[in-house]
């Protein structure tokens, strides 16, 4: 059981440099808003999250290729998403293609994205808390909102670990 506490906390605390990038901002995910717009205005790095917002049963969210994209069909689905709160982890570097599945892609509800992959150096520049070295990163997981959180539960999992015989 502590182990699985360990790894929990584990978990939680890696997705501490993670962005949360929700889709359309306050605006959410509805029709007739420039998704083009919001999304040129974002940075996605492998290990983010994008998050779609909007009322459930009357949309939904569709991974979908380019040409399911461009054309507002179900061509190369990929994944689908109905809980009207999603959370979907951008585990590679490449083009994504998003549509509400419920007809409305045609009144904008669409949107790509391209994800890049992490920057590997040793300067630690820290930008968007993504990159850099290991004491990097811990000082840029620290200074969010949250990691203290975090960082307790890790101990409390560590620490129960520790008095197991």
């Amino acid at each position: 059981m502590a182990c699985h506490l360990l790894l929990v906390a584990g978990f939680a605390v890696s997705l501490a440099g993670a962005t949360d990038h929700i889709v359309g901002a306050n605006h959410g995910w509805n029709p007739n808003i420039d998704y083009s717009l919001w999304s040129g205005n974002q940075t996605f790095y492998v290990g983010d999250l994008i998050s779609f917002r909007y009322q459930k049963g009357t949309h939904n969210v569709f991974e979908v290729n380019q040409t399911g994209y461009d054309n507002c069909t179900m061509a190369g689905v990929a994944g689908n998403w109905t809980s009207g709160k999603d959370f979907i982890p951008l585990n590679d570097s490449r083009r994504y293609y998003f549509i509400c599945g419920n007809g409305f892609c045609q009144a904008g509800m669409k949107v790509a994205i391209t994800v890049h992959p992490l920057k590997h150096n040793a300067t630690g520049d820290g930008a968007k808390n993504h990159g850099g070295d290991g004491a990097a990163q811990e000082a840029a997981a620290a200074a969010m909102p949250g990691a203290a959180v975090w960082m307790a539960v890790l101990a409390v999992a560590a620490a129960a670990v520790a008095i197991l015989p």
